[in-house]
């Protein structure tokens, strides 16, 4: 059995959202993509200076199922042509968050940049975590690497 009727034999909880903004709700743009565009939900259009952040609203609220999150990236676009980029990136959506989605974006480049309503300003993806318990302990295992850090392993 597949489909619909296998998720209600399992227990199975789709993920819910509410669209309180003035575009459609966010979808897969090709059957292979991780992400889903995020749209900015605007009365007014958003100037961002240089080095300028402003938290832009989407309009969107979404419940997750237990062991998911969202993650709020960039578009690659937006940062590549006009250096605009999701400031606290990837930005967590919890499972138990009920606000709406806010994408906080910074402008990175030497150029004003206005954000418009309808905007595709970020990219959303639904990814499955696992919470671990810590065990406290006075040594760490061993590996080759050990403390090595920031190009410990070499450059090329």
């Amino acid at each position: 059995m597949k489909g619909p009727g296998l998720r209600k034999i399992i227990g199975y909880r789709s993920m819910e959202i509410i669209n309180k903004s003035k575009h459609e709700l966010p979808k897969y743009e090709t059957s292979l993509s991780a992400g889903m565009d995020l749209r900015a939900n605007l009365d007014n259009s958003v100037t961002l200076k240089p080095l300028g952040r402003a938290l832009i609203p989407t309009g969107l609220f979404i419940s997750l199922r237990e062991g998911y999150e969202a993650q709020i990236r960039p578009r690659s676009g937006l940062a590549y042509k006009r250096g605009v980029t999701v400031l606290n990136s990837p930005g967590t959506i919890d499972a138990d968050y009920r606000g709406e989605i806010g994408v906080l974006l910074v402008n990175l480049s030497n150029e004003t940049f206005t954000i418009e309503n309808g905007e595709r300003i970020a990219q959303m993806v639904i990814s499955k975590y696992e919470q671990e318990d810590w065990e406290e302990v006075q040594t760490l295992t061993e590996t080759k690497r050990g403390a090595g850090g920031f190009g410990s392993t070499g450059f090329k």
